[in-house]
């Protein structure tokens, strides 16, 4: 390594030809050293290599200094928000930490794809078990979800459940921190994020985030105020109750605030599509400006807060509302109130114009103001009751859990939810420990529920015990005599004939194998070739699961990828034309792949 300083022939500065002079590279300052060791094309296979040339180029590489920093950086930029700028970091150290625990998770999603291939996989021991700090697992698992599209398919989808997993698990155990807070620093908006970000752990949904949003909001409202009252006390404070009760004033906010909320941004309340959850989560609510009265009122109420008006939320039956007081701050007379429908565009009710809303007269008691905690509890009721109404498939199951994890971390000596729970598990077939654990909180909590705790008990036993001599799966070959009229093979894409869906096949039988109930009620019998012909397994566009005759179904004239979330439980790759089955799915169909290769 030698760089010429100056070359031959090159008078000096005595006007005597000199002698050729280098320098080598290790002669060049610390300085310029790590400015060229930091070039973006080096990797840390090449830092490593440099260090171990000499002495000198060692302790240029040292671990706090700026080359393996610049290393880091590179390779793990979503990391950064973890260090302090300019902090003085071991970062050799943490390269390899960061590396290792990618090798690890990588290796642990692996074995997972393999030994849950059957069953729902509900914990996830074995990465809370490695230790690690939790940034460097979920980055992992986050790179590789972002890799290859149509790639690893089978990888991604167990990153997926475990990043889901361990992004459930920390907003726990911050909705439980929230919860241990005195109730008048308690924030509705916090509580309502964080049930939204539990129900959404995918979604990049931030306390921080919403706020700045309501700022916004908040702004317009001020603007247009400054034209109404340009003296307004509210707009000389940027948060806090107006410093006295002039009710003037404070329904110039209310007005302001309507204007804009309902007039200029067009927020309203979703009558048509009522139960959709999307209704219920906050950062969804402020994308679509569409909500159910009490997401509606969470935002109203946060705002008018920030302007000034203390509202106070109300538990009212079938229609949340917000109470606004008349009279001296203390009051309990429910006709000293002006009651506000945000989901009816803030308009103002009196107690008695409140019973004609909902057609029937109720006590006092429903007029009172509730806390956060309940708050909360009603808001995970809506989403528990949407989770009951759903169509029984996996994206319904998956909200009535999540509601109940929310519903029993506010209150966990609920019995009604705790005995839900108990049997949507053992209905799933799914946790059978955790389903013991839950049976036996409810005897100590209700003994009076015996009857209900001692059959789950005795059924999820047997489940356990059933778990333990696990069956071999039926291994199905297309060359066995009885499978002769299957025509289509497991990755083929297919549209059905007459519900014109697209989807792909992941399993079939020769025949029928539904109960006579659901081939009478499928009506089946109208059918051709009734239930004696080959039936499919297939994922469907629209994420349901169906089980259709071949009769029905077609290859699809221009194969595409299937939106269908339990995709990669079946297959490794999207191959342009069909999927390729993973390691798993072929042990069951092995001669099905070279079917499919064969057709196409």
């Amino acid at each position: 390594m030698a760089t010429s300083v100056a070359g031959e022939g090159q008078p000096s500065l005595n006007g005597i030809i000199s002698e050729p002079q280098t320098k080598r590279l290790t002669d060049l300052p610390t300085e310029l050293l790590e400015h060229i060791l930091c070039f973006p094309v080096l990797k840390h296979v090449d830092i490593c290599n440099v260090s171990c040339c000499c002495k000198r180029l060692h302790d240029v590489c040292h671990g706090r200094g700026k080359v393996w920093g610049h290393q880091y950086k590179l390779r793990w930029p979503r990391l950064q928000r973890f260090y302090r700028q300019n902090e003085c970091c071991d970062w050799l150290r943490e390269y390899r930490t960061r590396h290792r625990v990618g090798i690890q998770i990588r290796r642990t999603v692996e074995s997972i794809s393999k030994r849950f291939f059957t069953e729902v996989v509900n914990s996830f021991a074995e990465i809370e078990s490695l230790g690690m700090p939790e940034h460097f697992c979920e980055d992992e698992l986050l790179f590789i979800l972002n890799s290859d599209k149509r790639k690893s398919l089978t990888l991604k989808y167990y990153a997926k459940k475990i990043l889901y997993f361990l992004r459930q698990q920390n907003i726990l155990k911050s909705l439980k921190t929230f919860l241990e807070q005195p109730a008048d620093q308690q924030s509705a908006l916090e509580g309502a994020v964080l049930v939204d970000q539990y129900c959404n752990p995918l979604a990049d949904v931030t306390l921080s985030s919403i706020s700045a949003q309501l700022d916004e909001i908040a702004e317009k409202v001020k603007k247009m105020l400054r034209i109404k009252n340009s003296s307004h006390p509210s707009l000389r404070v940027a948060q806090g109750e107006l410093s006295k009760p002039d009710f003037e004033l404070q329904r110039q906010v209310v007005c302001a605030l309507n204007s804009v909320l309902y007039e200029q941004l067009q927020y309203k309340g979703n009558e048509f599509d009522y139960y959709n959850p999307l209704n219920s989560y906050i950062h969804q609510v402020l994308l679509r400006h569409t909500g159910i009265p009490i997401s509606l009122s969470v935002l109203y109420m946060t705002l008018a807060r920030k302007l000034g008006v203390q509202l106070e939320p109300v538990n009212f039956p079938n229609h949340f509302l917000l109470r606004w007081c008349q009279k001296p701050i203390g009051s309990e007379d429910i006709y000293d109130f002006v009651y506000i429908d945000a989901f009816g565009k803030g308009k103002q009710l009196t107690a008695k114009e409140c019973e004609y809303l909902i057609g029937h007269q109720v006590t006092a008691d429903y007029y009172s103001a509730i806390s956060t905690t309940e708050v909360l509890l009603r808001m995970v009721g809506n989403l528990l009751n949407i989770g009951k109404r759903g169509e029984g498939n996996e994206k319904s199951y998956q909200l009535l859990r999540d509601s109940l994890d929310l519903y029993l971390t506010i209150n966990p000596d609920n019995v009604q939810y705790l005995l839900l729970q108990a049997r949507l598990y053992f209905h799933l077939g799914i946790w059978p420990e955790k389903v013991l654990d839950i049976l036996q909180h409810i005897q100590a909590l209700d003994p009076s529920q015996h009857g209900a705790v001692g059959y789950l008990v005795q059924h999820t036993l047997e489940h356990i015990q059933h778990k333990k001599h696990p069956v071999t799966p039926e291994v199905k070959k297309r060359s066995a005599p009885e499978h002769l009229e299957v025509r289509y093979s497991v990755g083929l894409i297919m549209k059905h004939k007459r519900s014109g869906y697209n989807c792909v096949i992941y399993g079939w039988d020769p025949k029928c194998t539904m109960s006579q109930e659901w081939i009478t009620t499928m009506r089946v019998h109208q059918l051709s070739n009734g239930a004696n012909q080959p039936f499919y397994n297939v994922l469907v566009q629209d994420g349901t699961c169906r089980y259709a005759a071949q009769e029905n179904l077609e290859p699809h004239s221009a194969p595409l990828e299937i939106g269908h979330p339990e995709v990669g439980r079946y297959f490794s790759e999207f191959a342009d034309t069909h999927y390729a089955a993973n390691e798993e799915l072929q042990t069951r169909y092995p001669e099905d792949m070279n079917e499919t290769l064969e057709k196409e």
